[in-house]
């Protein structure tokens, strides 16, 4: 389930359980709001949930931009096309591992495995 179909199944239960719902405003990259259940007790618990669900959603695009990129470096066969595009897919991984979304040495990993093959391509 996503969250906006958990929203539709619990409205009953919230209701029952005097729960609230939060109406979250994403960044302009995710086009809809999403309303999450919220079981807190503190304004400070509402704004922390609040957060991590707008973290959340901006670390999997970060994470999906950057699987996609490497995805398609390995899938180029044309060795100078792979070369041309190697310095925006190694940005891109040090901009995600730099934000905290994957660790410094997958980072590495990452990089030198793209080097490897382009080395043995030409």
């Amino acid at each position: 389930y996503n969250i906006v179909d958990i929203f539709f199944q619990q409205s009953a239960f919230c209701i029952k359980k005097n729960c609230t719902f939060a109406k979250l405003k994403l960044n302009s990259k995710h086009k809809d709001n999403i309303n999450i259940r919220i079981m807190a007790n503190h304004k400070s618990q509402f704004k922390r949930i609040r957060q991590n669900e707008r973290r959340r959603l901006e670390n999997r695009y970060w994470a999906k931009t950057m699987r996609n990129a490497i995805k398609k470096m390995r899938n180029t066969i044309d060795v100078n096309e792979a070369k041309a595009n190697l310095p925006k897919v190694v940005s891109l991984i040090d901009k995600v591992a730099k934000k905290g979304i994957i660790h410094k040495n997958k980072a590495s990993n990452l990089k030198s495995g793209l080097m490897v093959m382009i080395n043995k391509m030409a």
